[in-house]
């Protein structure tokens, strides 16, 4: 244990210069589990569940593989110029366990562990499993601070009303959540989208549903820096949800997710603009879509790793905003 600059005990990762990074237990950064300390600044959660997948299943593996490409992190970020490690308490809190055959008893199960999991940490950031988790990891984050401006990366909408008649998906989360009233009207933005659809309407419906929608394609016109403008401009001083499917990067960079889609995001420009939300009041996360079998070389287990890693660092920068009834008087400034 160790005194952080906030005059705070914190458990750090295991020391790398006296256990090599290949040993020991495989938690998150080699962060200390949840068990070991009174309260937590951010919980990091598996969540292995897949069954809402419509193409390379697989994502219910990706929490494993991603704590086990974590070990290669280290506890000084020079990109955001802090230790993320030092200036909160972090701990790994093992999987969130759900129904691998009903989806929505595993909807169910999964909100219930994640809120009673936010009554030990201050925040969630949550390592899938599909799109689908998101839904109920919405639902626990705002019964704490109201409706949030969702930050979405992804080559994919994820906004579709149905699949084979089954209202949730993967690819129906954020339909479900703003029909619920987890997210704020107007402030919410998608980030890398690409690919064919299955109609025009698509981007209409979603539209309508209030999101604003960043392409990939965008980067190439406007750069990292403007993306970033963009999307602080759009979630204004909410308090934030930060959902990334690892496929809003270009196949070339991680293989190994359910739906590829060429033509998307480089690690680095992700990173770069995930960074650039430092400073948000990032309520919740989470990193989905990472399927191993499909994966080489662990590429994209790494970079499901990093994002992670840069989330860690936006909820360093800034405290956890207040919860209940105080958050949600709390109204933004209106997006444009």
């Amino acid at each position: 244990m160790t005194e952080s600059r906030t005059g705070r005990n914190h458990v750090g990762p295991v020391d790398a210069s006296t256990v090599p990074r290949y040993s020991g237990i495989a938690t998150f950064a080699r962060l200390p589990s949840i068990d070991v300390v009174d309260r937590a600044d951010v919980a990091v959660a598996g969540v292995p569940f897949d069954a809402g997948t419509s193409f390379r299943p697989g994502a219910r593996f990706g929490p494993a593989a991603v704590r086990e490409a974590s070990r290669l992190l280290r506890p000084y970020d020079p990109a955001l110029r802090l230790e993320p490690f030092e200036l909160q308490q972090v701990v790994d809190a093992g999987d969130l366990s759900c129904n691998p055959f009903s989806i929505p008893e595993a909807i169910e199960e999964i909100y219930t562990e994640a809120a009673a999991l936010l009554q030990r940490a201050s925040r969630l950031l949550a390592l899938g499993g599909d799109h689908t988790i998101a839904f109920p990891l919405l639902k626990a984050v705002a019964e704490q601070w109201g409706p949030v401006a969702l930050v979405h990366f992804d080559a994919h909408l994820d906004t579709w009303d149905s699949y084979f008649n089954a209202p949730y998906t993967h690819g129906t989360p954020f339909r479900r959540a703003r029909e619920q009233g987890y997210l704020l009207d107007h402030h919410s933005v998608h980030v890398g989208l690409r690919g064919p659809l299955y109609a025009e309407s698509d981007l209409a419906d979603d539209e309508q549903l209030g999101f604003m929608s960043v392409h990939a394609t965008d980067l190439d016109r406007l750069g990292v820096q403007a993306i970033i403008e963009r999307i602080r401009d759009r979630v204004a001083d909410a308090p934030v949800y930060v959902s990334v499917d690892i496929d809003v990067l270009d196949p070339a960079h991680a293989p190994g997710t359910g739906t590829p889609e060429p033509g998307g995001l480089t690690s680095r420009e992700l990173l770069s603009i995930l960074r650039g939300l430092a400073g948000t009041r990032m309520v919740g996360a989470d990193v989905v879509e990472v399927s191993p079998p499909f994966d080489h070389a662990s590429l994209t287990a790494l970079a499901a790793a990093h994002v992670a890693y840069a989330l860690l660092g936006i909820t360093a920068t800034t405290p956890a905003p207040a919860r209940g009834s105080e958050a949600s008087t709390q109204q933004p400034a209106p997006a444009h």
